[in-house]
């Protein structure tokens, strides 16, 4: 599947230092999601999530599923 990422705007995290070391998102069209490493910028691979995967993802995360022991 082709994405278009062109007119993607990313975004960091409000929580994000600025140290460089940052994850990056954009809204893409249908409701997609793209992530990418902050440091490799546009040159980098972007995850691409439908709106259900991100979701979840995201639920994981607020669950604490991710979270080390």
């Amino acid at each position: 599947m082709n994405i278009d990422l062109s007119g993607a705007e990313w975004f960091k995290s409000s929580r994000s230092t600025s140290g460089g070391e940052c994850v990056e998102a954009a809204h893409l069209r249908g409701g997609m999601v793209g992530v990418r490493d902050s440091k490799l910028g546009e040159t980098g691979p972007v995850l691409v999530f439908g709106p259900g995967e991100w979701d979840s993802f995201n639920d994981a995360v607020r669950s604490g599923r991710f979270d080390r022991a």
